[in-house]
C-alpha cells in the first residue's frame, strides 16, 4: 500500500484549471450561453448539482468526440498549479483531483499537471457522438467528500492531514471533511464556509500552508 505524509484534493474546473470544461464543450454545440448560466447557478448552490449536470450534458447531444481534442488545447492551467504539485511531492504528499467535470478531458491534463489520482464523470458516447447523457453515477458533492475520505484511508493519511480546495457549492462537503478547507476563486457561500480564503488566483499561494 502506498502511504503519504498528507493529501491535498482539488476541484478541477475553475480551480486546477481556469476553464469550465462543460462550457467549452457547449461551444461545440453552439449552446455556451445557456450552459454557462446553468453552471453559475449550480456553483452558487441554487440548484441540485446532479440535476443541473444532467440538463447541461443534454445540451451536448450530437457533439462529435473530435471536439475533445479541440477543447483540450483550449485548457488553461491555473497559475501556480505546477509549483504547488511539485511542492506537495517534495514534502511527501499526494495530489488528488475530484471533479464534476469529465474524464475525457481530465485523463489528459491531470498527469501533465502533476496530479497523482483523479475522479470525474464520464460522458455517454455512441458511434463517436455524445448522446447527451452521463455514463454511470454522477460525481456530486457527496462523491467528492467520499473520494477524499477513501483516498485518505488508502494512503494512511489522517483526515487532519488533508487539504481540500474548491470554488463551488458542490465542493463544500469535501471541504468540511478535510482537515483544512480552502476557498479558491470561490463563490460567496464557499468563501463563508472555508477555513481560509485564497485571494490571488495563484495556487502557489497554497504552498505556505502545506505541512
Amino acid at each position: 500500500m502506498t502511504t503519504a505524509r498528507f493529501l491535498i484534493v482539488l476541484d478541477a474546473d475553475s480551480t486546477l484549471i481556469r476553464n469550465e470544461v462543460i462550457e467549452l464543450l457547449a461551444d461545440e454545440a453552439g449552446r455556451r450561453a445557456e450552459v454557462q448560466a446553468a453552471t453559475e447557478s449550480a456553483m452558487r448552490g441554487e440548484i441540485d448539482f446532479a440535476t443541473s449536470l444532467r440538463s447541461r450534458v443534454e445540451a451536448l447531444a450530437g457533439v462529435s468526440v473530435d471536439a475533445f481534442e479541440r477543447v483540450r488545447v483550449r485548457i488553461e492551467p491555473t497559475p501556480g498549479v505546477r509549483e504547488l504539485t511539485a511542492a506537495v511531492h517534495a514534502r511527501g504528499g499526494v495530489v488528488g483531483v475530484v471533479s464534476g467535470g469529465f474524464h475525457e478531458i481530465l485523463d489528459h491534463i491531470a498527469p501533465e499537471l502533476g496530479v497523482d489520482r483523479w475522479r470525474a464523470n464520464r460522458l455517454s458516447i455512441a458511434d463517436g457522438i455524445l448522446t447527451g447523457r452521463v455514463d454511470g453515477e454522477i460525481v456530486d458533492a457527496a462523491a467528492k467528500a467520499h473520494s477524499l475520505q477513501e483516498w485518505a484511508v488508502e494512503l494512511e493519511v489522517p483526515l487532519r492531514a488533508t487539504i481540500a480546495i474548491g470554488d463551488g457549492a458542490n465542493d463544500l462537503q469535501m471541504m468540511a471533511v478535510a482537515g483544512l478547507g480552502l476557498a479558491f476563486n470561490a463563490k460567496p457561500a464557499v468563501r463563508d464556509a472555508a477555513s481560509l480564503v485564497i485571494g490571488p488566483q495563484d495556487l502557489s499561494e497554497v504552498i505556505a500552508l502545506l505541512p
